[in-house]
């Protein structure tokens, strides 16, 4: 009876490694932000849109990073080398059938939640829907894996800026603002710094399978300014917030900008890589903080 606990609890453990909870943040702030926007707005109309959204964008997230733990393995990407967090299927911890069940089981899921939602936006959601399902695998699978070709920085500001922040408002409308394409650009950079940092980090192991991440094609140097610029533009576009409104409430996602300078030192005077796991963390961070204050500040105003 212990052993099969224990053997449960590994299974769980294991399950839990392979979701990555802590990328869940880039899934969470899009839609915050985007309901935030909306209440403040006036365009707000039920927490149930946002249930669903969150539960959809979960179930995405998580689905992608599946078959990305498992399509990076089969590739040859993730190997003993690896320098990043342990991925489930390269170290043996679950197979790659029972990964890609899973990731297809995600999928099936983010489909369950998705249909209130196309209910409500009717064709624009059901396009949005269809394509951020196929780019679930399509990131790093399929005849054009966009993380293979250099292409997942615009991938990720799109996604998980772009539609995510503007989708969830749209939803809660039925309307498009420019206020929502701007939040959508802060949130989707944010994320995109969080792809350059990973790619940074594993350029010389993604060198090795042909994976032609901008670190790869350009080299680290470029990467890090890419970073810095990523973190700039964030700032820079808050201002856009406060010509519309003069409101101090509009300025307080600017207290998480220390943070976002010591990351931005922080990559550009490391030496190891594996170090870039910290900058990783603090850059979670950094997207929860911002992402929170930003919303907060949309309320307040």
């Amino acid at each position: 009876m212990f052993a099969k606990s224990m053997l449960m609890t590994q299974s769980m453990q294991s399950w839990l490694l392979a979701f990555r909870l802590k990328t869940l943040t880039a899934a969470f702030i899009p839609v915050l932000v985007g309901t935030c926007l909306a209440l403040s707005t006036g365009h707000f109309s039920g927490w149930w849109i946002t249930f669903y959204c969150l539960a959809g964008a979960f179930c995405i997230q998580i689905a992608t990073n599946l078959f990305n733990d498992a399509i990076d393995f089969k590739k040859g990407a993730d190997t003993e080398e690896r320098i990043g967090p342990q991925r489930v299927t390269q170290s043996g911890r679950l197979s790659e059938k029972q990964v890609w069940m899973i990731a297809f089981s995600f999928l099936l899921l983010a489909i369950f939640f998705g249909w209130p939602l196309v209910w409500r936006g009717g064709l624009v959601i059901v396009l949005l829907g269809l394509i951020s399902l196929f780019l679930a695998y399509g990131y790093t699978g399929g005849p054009f894996p966009l993380a293979y070709l250099g292409l997942g920085d615009l991938f990720v500001i799109l996604f998980f800026g772009l539609f995510a922040v503007g989708g969830t408002f749209y939803l809660q409308g039925l309307e498009f603002s420019l206020e929502a394409l701007v939040a959508g650009l802060q949130v989707g950079f944010l994320s995109t710094i969080l792809i350059a940092i990973n790619n940074l980090r594993d350029s010389e192991s993604d060198k090795k399978v042909n994976k032609k991440t901008l670190a790869v094609r350009f080299g680290d140097r470029f990467v890090k300014w890419e970073i810095g610029l990523l973190f700039a533009l964030v700032y820079l576009f808050n201002f856009y917030y406060l010509y519309l409104k003069p409101n101090l409430w509009l300025a307080l996602s600017f207290l998480s900008l220390p943070l976002a300078i010591f990351i931005i030192r922080f990559v550009i005077s490391v030496r190891q890589k594996a170090h870039l796991n910290k900058a990783l963390g603090l850059a979670t961070l950094h997207q929860m903080v911002f992402g929170i204050l930003l919303s907060l500040g949309f309320v307040l105003s």
